[in-house]
């Protein structure tokens, strides 16, 4: 895209950076609205949305307009802010922690690799076989409203499932707990934000620098595999889609093994670890099989993280209800991060000369602070079980299930006012960084790489 649209890397870096900024700044209301308004609607309405600025983002190919690409951007992100929240939202109504949410998530992520890898591997060869028959590049983001439009039909598809099943079946509850598990509430609260308990802040904790060090090294993957391995770009775009795809088998059988087996913190301590050295492979080992090997540690490693964050998230919570919210602002921190290092490594790049030498430090940065705040969470599993039920499996979950509403009592009564202290400071952080994004991005803009 850089060189078909003329752009430089802080450019490209702050188009990438358009969609992590207004998801930063609308998806945490959006989280909140959908734990009231529920969400399959939600999901119809995004999908719609998106599939327009993905029309509008083909057609600013088209034309090689940069301006209009942000635009385009911009709307679609609207469209994903809404459906992001939301499709987790719906397996959230539908399945307790250790009883099919982590199953179903990570099927849904294994689908979601496969399809990563189909429009990662063949991106580069549509585009340059469109060349030949004088389509330009334009027809990969042609390709993209193609099936955004399929999607659309199959949201709206779901959208009358579902209310199908709500009249026929009872709602489901929580086999440990009895919770109730409900689509939507009654009504909006903002004050969940500032009442998410202690342990989901771990998980965000760790989201911060695990899921920062995958979109960002993902965003330039394809040109580090050109510089590094010297091959043209159709087989980097190869090398770049096994990297990050070829986990998609994988990821459903780690789905399948937390909801039995548990043990979600120790299994982000591997996706810490292999975050670690892959990033420190492509920071010190720049030959061609460190960085091989650095990929295919990554490979294995970036496919742990988001089954591990989401399920984590789920679990840590006393009540589904608040789960939108909760996504929410993980969405919020992750965006807001990203945008902030897109830029910074942009920058960093385009002063190195396009090269990779210093901006690798970034990574290796990030994947050091995951394995670090990755075993400290290990640490305080062993110190308190609200924190250490992330490990339990499903027959101890069960079991455990008074337990579970005694500490749960617990947390509204004699640690509510403490524990409020800690949301309150978290979630001011949050906005910090939230607001660090912010100034990130219209930094790009004021200093014309928006033209």
């Amino acid at each position: 895209m850089k060189k078909e649209m003329h752009i430089n890397n802080t450019q490209f870096s702050l188009l990438e950076a358009s969609e992590d900024f207004m998801s930063s700044a609308l998806i945490l209301l959006t989280g909140i609205f959908t734990d009231r308004l529920g969400g399959t609607g939600c999901i119809v309405y995004g999908n719609i949305i998106y599939t327009i600025g993905s029309i509008l983002i083909a057609g600013a190919a088209e034309t090689r307009s940069y301006k209009f690409m942000i635009v385009g951007r911009v709307i679609a992100s609207f469209g994903d802010i809404a459906t992001q929240v939301a499709q987790y939202k719906v397996f959230s109504s539908w399945f307790p922690p250790s009883h099919g949410f982590a199953s179903t998530l990570g099927f849904e992520l294994g689908i979601k690799k496969i399809g990563g890898f189909v429009g990662k591997s063949t991106a580069n060869i549509i585009a340059k076989a469109s060349f030949s028959h004088n389509c330009g590049f334009s027809s990969v983001f042609w390709t993209m409203v193609g099936m955004n439009i399929f999607t659309n039909l199959a949201t709206i598809l779901l959208f009358f499932l579902v209310r199908f099943c709500e009249k026929r079946y009872t709602s489901i509850a929580d086999p440990a707990t009895g919770e109730e598990l409900t689509e939507k509430n009654k009504k909006v609260d903002f004050k969940k934000v500032l009442e998410m308990p202690w342990p989901f802040w771990c998980m965000i904790a760790f989201t911060i620098f695990q899921t920062t060090t995958a979109n960002v090294f993902s965003q330039n993957a394809t040109e580090l595999a050109e510089q590094r391995f010297n091959a043209d770009s159709i087989t980097a775009g190869w090398y770049t889609a096994v990297l990050q795809y070829a986990g998609f088998f994988f990821v459903p059988l780690l789905g399948v093994f937390i909801d039995i087996f548990g043990q979600r913190v120790s299994a982000m301590v591997v996706c810490g670890a292999g975050c670690f050295l892959s990033m420190a492979l492509v920071c010190w080992a720049p030959s061609i099989k460190g960085t091989a090997a650095a990929f295919g540690i990554y490979a294995f490693a970036f496919s742990l993280g988001p089954t591990v964050i989401i399920d984590g998230i789920r679990t840590s919570m006393w009540h589904q209800g608040a789960f939108g919210t909760a996504y929410g602002i993980k969405v919020t921190i992750n965006n807001a991060m990203s945008c902030i290092i897109r830029i910074l490594t942009g920058v960093i790049q385009d002063a190195d000369n396009n090269s990779y030498h210093r901006v690798v430090r970034v990574y290796a940065f990030f994947g050091c602070a995951s394995l670090v705040v990755s075993l400290a969470i290990l640490t305080l599993s062993f110190l308190s079980p609200d924190l250490g039920r992330l490990q339990w499996s499903r027959k101890k979950r069960v079991a455990m299930g008074a337990f579970i509403q005694e500490r749960l009592q617990r947390f509204e009564t004699v640690t509510k006012q403490r524990n409020k202290r800690i949301s309150v400071a978290c979630f001011g952080f949050t906005m910090l960084v939230m607001l660090g994004g912010w100034t990130a991005y219209f930094w790009g803009v004021a200093t014309g790489n928006n033209k």
